[in-house]
């Protein structure tokens, strides 16, 4: 009843992990083969060691974090962590980072020759070109980046968004004319936290990404939104706590969801989420998770 097929792909439920909040650590609490998905860590072309200082601090209702996109590089995913992680019965999807559109393709080419059937591209990442700017801020360099990936890729592509996009209605549509597979919202918001004591930022970059409970209600819209507009699949990700935030993602447009921050609450909350979604789906008399994604759109 929770199975669905997405991108040819057939997911067992629509419960994936997030990139970055999650490893193959969590079998301790609970069999990870239970999962829908597990996204991997953002990967780079080379091991990135991370931001230096304080990487976490707690908000209200939320989290900021200021990882870096530490990994330890394709290569070593590749070779180290990957054959560990396809034990598992449950889809991998490899998320994607990098500071210029050849390291985005030069990554891509290499999970092309493994057994990967999903790639996330995370347009988040800092521009270096580009004075460091996003390149999912404006549509239009979204839109080359994504027209370029696209050439290379041999796995479905599904395109993460930012949240701080300029126009987050305009990013989503010219990924899909770019070809996107599908796309992913969304990444963290910008923010920051200010030390009292020591008077100045909590993080040494001064910016953080927010994510938690607290920005839901603004990714569930922007999911929302979205969904009308475009003619892919959704992946539904900000703030999921319980199988009910999951199920209005679905009802919003979105046809898989991924569970971050939740996973720092309780480790085998992507657990529970599956079992309340099934157990809604059986006492609501839906044989299809199909059946629902959308249907509160108006």
């Amino acid at each position: 009843m929770t199975s669905i097929e997405i991108f040819g792909i057939e997911f067992k439920n629509p419960v994936i992990t997030a990139s970055g909040t999650f490893s193959q650590d969590y079998e301790e609490f609970f069999p990870l083969s239970k999962l829908g998905g597990i996204c991997t860590k953002g990967l780079t072309l080379n091991e990135k060691e991370g931001n230096t200082g304080i990487r976490i601090h707690e908000t209200t209702g939320g989290l900021l974090n200021s990882i870096g996109l530490q990994n330890p590089g394709v290569d070593n995913f590749i070779s180290k962590e990957l054959p560990q992680m396809e034990n598992y019965d449950t889809v991998i999807i490899a998320n994607v980072g990098g500071s210029t559109v050849e390291e985005y393709i030069k990554v891509i080419e290499k999970l092309n020759n493994t057994n990967i059937p999903l790639i996330e591209l995370n347009i988040s990442c800092p521009n270096v070109k580009e004075g460091g700017m996003a390149f999912g801020i404006k549509s239009d360099i979204a839109f080359k980046v994504v027209t370029e990936v696209k050439k290379v890729c041999k796995k479905p592509l599904v395109v993460k968004l930012s949240p701080n996009a300029e126009n987050i209605l305009d990013m989503a549509y010219k990924c899909c004319e770019a070809g996107a597979d599908g796309l992913s919202l969304v990444n963290t918001f910008s923010g920051m936290a200010i030390d009292i004591e020591n008077k100045k930022p909590v993080f040494e970059n001064v910016i953080a990404g927010l994510s938690g409970p607290c920005i839901k209600p603004i990714a569930l819209r922007m999911v929302y939104e979205v969904s009308k507009i475009v003619n892919i699949p959704i992946i539904g990700v900000g703030g999921i706590i319980d199988y009910k935030d999951a199920l209005e993602y679905i009802m919003a447009g979105a046809s898989a969801v991924q569970i971050g921050s939740g996973n720092f609450i309780k480790p085998s909350i992507s657990l529970d989420i599956i079992n309340g979604i099934e157990k809604f789906v059986k006492e609501e008399n839906i044989k299809s998770i199909k059946e629902i994604i959308g249907i509160a759109r108006r």
